[in-house]
């Protein structure tokens, strides 16, 4: 690399040595410059710039040791390049903070343990890289939910033997997902419901059974099958894929036919190819004529079919050509051009710009296929003529990853004899392939500068990194500024494209809106239009809020009732009949602590679930230090009570019964009133129902899903999903309820930091401070009663129902009081209290009162329960 490539931008943090244990000590950087040998440990600290790179082939010397905890509190992280250093350990927890990063690039390195779970609530995140690393463990069936994810790398490690999550046939946005060489067994997932997959990799594991038969995405280019134990035949839905460039069957068990319809069925343009790897096999005959059009190759050796039919030999040897060396040739005078420049095809005397240049991550088998393509591509990133872009080489990397050697030349104006780039189109042209200005494609994935050559411009651009850097911090601050600026436009540009979409999505949604949805008996069925209407055709200011399902909105029906419309976004949407048998469930479920069902809509592609509107909205909201008015301590047992009844409801009454799975204080509502509703539960959560004999399973096996420190571990260990499950996060909840913290807070889990008071006998350190005043010992109750929800053994767990008897015995013991008074009065007690209302900032003296021994669930010793 010359010196002159690197120069650094304000949107790169690099670190050697001992300054990369620092990085989290920075509330909020944008951009830091740490190297060593630079005479200090940070040169600039800027708080302009929206990215944070670290950049392994920017450094003087690799990057060793672990990732800090502290690296996932910088929240406003876009993009993390570590790869090909030497980064050990495992991925920290905090990571799963990291929620408006995009690219995560840690390839390459020594990390190792389990993939983080937790990844999965990167709602941002758009590429993934992990492979070349010596993780273990399991594929975390949580990254299908991950709802802008479009590149999954995990190449090269070791899954002991595990198999691919049937989930990920439901990330909807994946481009391309590579699970090369991972140790995998089991079947394959169907991939037919992924509409944007191009790239699919499962070559070298020990996948087994045969290949699934729906039809991939026509968008696919590359599916590599290879080197697994799968028998059966091949499907012929594999045929008739227009993008398909390489299908490898290599080396697995199939026998069989090869059907001819794939290539049959396939038009090439001449600059496509088609590769077809079906060695070492079982085939025995293909179907159709053999007669293969001269871009097609047919790999056949090691099948029987070989052996059998001479007709085929052709088509048994070996022969894959990757890719090709580019070359011009002129026929200019004699005379050379004087050195650096050099001739054009029009015989002008030129000085290029010369750029090496990485795909790290692409969506293809066959380069020349894109290579205009990509030719375009890259010349409207750069803003050039594409004339002026000559891709001297390329060659294919182990990865796969796709080297490029690049010539840029300038314009030649006026008929001048000597042409050349002015000083501020290279500085221009270097700054955008240095600082990923060139916005990346699913096509073509996230790419690397490797080498920016100027030649004869060495002498007239920026200086050399040393220089740059001692100008300090006046000149990161002015990049810093051109950094903010680039990005402002990015986002505008994508507010205005987002907009674009969103109108034409509800044209078109209101072009379909004429179906007539099917009736259910219980709720009301609405069309698309009235929807619409009641939201104001869905705008920003009706929307209340956003999930993994989709987003929110508070809607008016024409007799003035108040709503919640729950809106499927793409990727969230069921079947017409699986979406119809929920919503026929849901309409039989009636309690006061259940959120009511007042309709459904399901027309013209959408599918919206209408609720009624919960005033108060989440109790999350009501715990975070911005609420308005805090809860009193009697109004948080009442909302613990009726949760607690809620799920008791699901777990006994329902017809058949539901497990939540994904209890936590953003699914407890609150109405008018501050009574507790339970949101968000549905068929994905049935209860085991009796067998033939009346014998009911303990639990039901599922796919993990639920939300990181309200899992119940044995759940998130065994797949085991039990009532037990509801009563562990509900009990996190009731944590919640008396501290007024959430699950994780600055890394700690709520659950050791209570236990540890609780053990010191300190409990009032843990109680949530704006609770002013509150009777000391029903809180220790309360939190006993948490910590038993809380224990890792479900069989030590108390049941809903114990939970629910509990809580109303608090309940009945706690002295009614004045909310307007000034003290607790314990001579105007009453009965059972757990007051509707926020508490007065009014009260002054704290509850005292005698000795009350408690029921036998909490009236026992201290649990134990083991800290995490």
């Amino acid at each position: 690399m010359t010196s002159s490539s690197r120069v650094k931008s304000t949107t790169t943090l690099l670190s050697s040595g001992e300054t990369f244990k620092k990085f989290g000590e920075f509330q909020v950087p944008r951009m830091l410059y740490l190297s060593k040998g630079c005479g200090c440990e940070v040169v600039l600290f800027l708080w302009f710039c929206c990215y944070l790179l670290l950049t392994a082939g920017q450094i003087t010397e690799p990057t060793e040791g672990d990732l800090p905890e502290e690296l996932g509190q910088l929240s406003v992280l876009n993009r993390i390049q570590i790869d090909e250093n030497n980064i050990t350990g495992s991925i920290p927890l905090s990571f799963a903070n990291l929620n408006r990063t995009e690219h995560i690039h840690m390839n390459n390195n020594s990390l190792s343990g389990q993939i983080l779970p937790e990844l999965f609530q990167l709602g941002s995140l758009v590429h993934l890289l992990l492979d070349n690393n010596n993780f273990t463990g399991y594929l975390p069936p949580e990254f299908s939910e991950m709802p802008s994810l479009r590149i999954l790398q995990l190449d090269n490690n070791d899954f002991g033997g595990n198999s691919i999550p049937e989930s990920y046939g439901n990330i909807s946005k994946l481009s391309k997902l590579s699970l090369r060489n991972c140790n995998l067994q089991g079947p394959i997932p169907d991939f037919s419901r992924i509409p944007h997959l191009a790239y699919l990799d499962l070559s070298f594991n020990q996948l087994n059974e045969s290949i699934p038969t729906n039809k991939l995405s026509d968008n696919i280019t590359t599916i590599d099958l290879s080197n697994n134990k799968l028998t059966g035949t091949i499907p012929s839905s594999f045929s008739g894929l227009p993008r398909l460039q390489k299908l490898s069957f290599a080396n697995n068990s199939l026998s069989g036919y090869v059907p001819s319809t794939i290539w049959q069925d396939r038009s090439l343009n001449g600059t496509e190819r088609l590769i077809l790897d079906m060695q070492n096999n079982q085939l025995t005959i293909i179907s159709g004529t053999t007669n293969l059009p001269p871009n097609v190759t047919l790999l056949l050796e090691g099948n029987p079919v070989c052996t059998n039919n001479n007709t085929l030999v052709q088509f048994c040897g070996p022969e894959i050509d990757n890719g090709l060396n580019g070359n011009y040739s002129v026929n200019c005078p004699s005379q050379e051009c004087p050195s650096p420049y050099e001739y054009t095809v029009e015989c002008f005397c030129v000085a290029p710009l010369v750029v090496h240049y990485r795909l790290k991550s692409p969506g293809f088998s066959d380069f020349r296929t894109y290579e205009r393509t990509f030719e375009s591509f890259l010349t409207d990133g750069l803003n050039v003529d594409i004339n002026q872009l000559f891709i001297k080489s390329f060659a294919w990397e182990e990865g796969p990853r796709l080297r490029m050697n690049l010539k840029l030349f300038p314009e030649c104006i006026n008929n001048k004899s000597y042409c050349f780039f002015s000083t501020s189109e290279v500085i221009r042209i270097r700054n955008l392939f240095r600082d990923w200005g060139i916005l990346s494609s699913d096509l073509f994935g996230p790419y690397e500068l490797l080498d920016f050559i100027v030649g004869p411009y060495r002498d007239v651009i920026s200086p050399s990194p040393s220089s740059w850097i001692s100008k300090g911090a006046l000149v990161g601050i002015v990049l810093g500024a051109i950094a903010c600026a680039i990005t402002l436009s990015a986002i505008v540009s994508i507010l205005i494209l987002r907009i674009r979409l969103r109108d034409y999505g509800a044209l078109s949604r209101q072009r379909n809106a004429s179906r007539i949805s099917v009736k259910i008996d219980g709720v009301r069925s609405f069309d698309y239009n009235e929807m619409a209407l009641a939201s104001n055709n869905f705008s920003e200011s009706a929307q209340i809020g956003e999930g993994g399902y989709g987003k929110v909105y508070k809607g008016h029906l024409p007799d003035g009732t108040v709503v919640a419309i729950k809106r499927a976004q793409e990727g969230s949407l069921q079947g017409e009949r699986e979406f119809l048998t929920e919503i026929e469930l849901l309409s039989r479920l009636h309690h006061r602590n259940l959120l009511s069902l007042i309709g459904y809509c399901d027309q013209g592609g959408e599918q919206m679930l209408v609720y009624e509107y919960m005033p108060n909205g989440a109790l999350r909201n009501h715990l975070s230090a911005n609420s308005k008015e805090p809860l009193s301590f009697s109004m948080r047992l009442k909302i613990a009570l009726g949760s607690a009844k809620g799920l008791l409801y699901l777990h006994t009454e329902a017809n058949p019964p539901i497990f939540h799975r994904d209890v936590k204080a953003s699914n407890i509502l609150l109405d008018s009133r501050y009574t507790a509703k339970v949101a968000d539960f549905g068929l994905s959560r049935l209860a085991p129902v009796p067998d033939i004999e009346g014998n009911v399973p303990g639990h039901v096996s599922t796919v993990v899903k639920g939300t990181p420190g309200y899992l119940d571990p044995e759940y998130f260990l065994t797949y085991k999903l039990t009532d037990k499950s509801d009563v562990y996060s509900l009990g996190v909840v009731f944590l919640e309820l008396v501290t007024g913290r959430p699950p994780i807070f600055h890394g700690e889990n709520i659950i050791r930091h209570v236990y540890v008071a609780y053990q010191s006998g300190g409990i009032s350190l843990v109680v949530d401070k704006r609770i002013e005043s509150y009777p000391s010992e029903y809180a220790e109750k309360f939190l006993t009663l948490a910590l038993k929800c809380c224990k890792d053994e479900p069989d030590e767990r108390p049941k809903m129902s114990e939970v629910a008897r509990e809580l109303e015995y608090i309940c009945s013991m706690l002295p009614e009081y004045d909310t307007k008074g000034a003290e607790y009065d314990t001579s105007n007690y009453s009965g059972t209290v757990c007051s509707s209302q926020p508490s007065s900032s009014t009260i002054k003296t704290p509850f005292i009162s005698e000795d009350v021994s408690g029921s036998d669930l909490v009236s026992g010793g201290m649990p134990t329960i083991r800290p995490r």
